[in-house]
């Protein structure tokens, strides 16, 4: 167990609920609780950037391009399922288009299999092969892996940069992404549907009132996000823990259900007094965002349904769409039919980014 010199009262509490949490007598997985507790002061970062000061609570004009230079390396946890491989391939193919662009820090890159074997992809796409919880203990959650994977990562890989990105396979990097983290405060998206103000009653299950306010604890998951690696080394084994400890209550697991790995990045990073720019052009979301324009990363988790006249039809099944839940059993096929008249920029660029992917990915349906 490693603790920092000059720990507040925050950070033995800390201690404290960390002790309390799981300790599995037949699955030592509890391996190390690190202290942090970030500065509070927030420098400019960016121009021409749309950023949000979670201390300040406010919108803030920015000059400067925080670590602009400073590699990060790229790491997304995966499966061994045919569904998350072929998100991987195409993530992993727009991130080497992107790579060497004007503006992009992008250093090296990491699929975290956290399947216990090695797959297919080990020779097409950089790859560290993790352990997977016991079995049984992500009761059907897969994403609860996500937290362990990291942890076994971050101690036995060596990763040259001082910086990671948290990654997901269904990201596309659209434009080049510079490191947007500023310092020991790293970045992140801010999601709608994560709220812990919303949820007080639970978060304070994990987030002690004596820690603070529940607005401390930011609206995001553990990715996107790029942050001091050093800093992960800390967050991880807590993240680890505290999503555990979720799962393993029934109203945190109903209310949160599969944002439940997210909202436990949040609490633990509140848990070593870590604040993140929110940062709401890191990526978009389509069907709902319509635009690319300067974002960095589209991010293909919702389905696109539309009638052949270009309007969404969401909840219905549309004459057109593409949703990647259609292809669980196997890549989708190359040359995708291109959306109507009328569809936003946003979806027809996603899909003819797909297409390049798979039309230039060798053996794209040996997979």
């Amino acid at each position: 167990m490693i603790v920092r010199k000059n720990m507040g009262r925050a950070s033995s509490l800390l201690l404290v609920l960390i002790c309390l949490g799981f300790f599995f007598a037949t699955y030592n997985l509890i391996t190390m609780v690190m202290h942090h507790k970030a500065a509070s002061s927030w420098d400019s970062v960016a121009d021409g950037l749309d950023w949000v000061n979670p201390l300040a609570g406010m919108h803030k004009e920015v000059k400067t391009m925080g670590n602009s230079g400073v590699r990060f390396h790229v790491a997304l946890t995966a499966t061994d399922a045919p569904y998350s491989k072929w998100q991987c391939r195409i993530m992993y193919y727009w991130y080497k288009k992107v790579k060497d662009m004007p503006r992009s820090d992008m250093g090296g890159f990491t699929r975290i299999l956290h399947s216990g074997s090695p797959d297919n992809l080990m020779e097409e796409i950089p790859t560290f092969v993790v352990d997977p919880l016991p079995d049984g203990l992500d009761r059907g959650y897969i994403v609860l892996n996500r937290p362990w994977a990291f942890v076994q990562w971050l101690e036995k890989a060596t990763i040259e940069e001082e910086y990671v990105l948290m990654a997901e396979p269904d990201h596309i990097f659209v434009n080049p992404l510079p490191n947007l983290a500023h310092g020991d405060h790293p970045t992140a998206y801010p999601f709608f549907y994560i709220k812990p103000t919303e949820n007080e009653k639970i978060i304070r299950k994990f987030y002690p009132e004596e820690l603070g306010p529940v607005s401390d604890v930011d609206p995001i998951g553990n990715s996107p996000a790029i942050i001091k690696k050093s800093l992960l080394e800390i967050i991880a084994p807590t993240w680890m823990n505290v999503s555990l400890r979720m799962k393993d209550d029934p109203e945190t697991d109903k209310a949160f259900g599969w944002v439940l790995e997210m909202y436990a990045y949040a609490v633990a990073s509140s848990l070593h007094g870590v604040r993140h720019i929110l940062h709401k052009d890191f990526m978009i979301q389509p069907p709902w965002d319509l635009v690319v324009g300067k974002n960095f990363i589209i991010h293909y988790t919702y389905g696109c349904d539309y009638d052949m006249k270009g309007k969404l039809t969401y909840g219905k099944i549309g004459e057109w769409r593409f949703d990647k839940r259609s292809y669980l059993r196997g890549p989708p096929p190359r040359n995708l039919s291109l959306p109507p008249p009328g569809v936003p920029e946003s979806v027809v660029r996603l899909v003819k980014m797909v297409n390049e992917a798979t039309a230039n990915i060798p053996g794209w349906d040996a997979l």
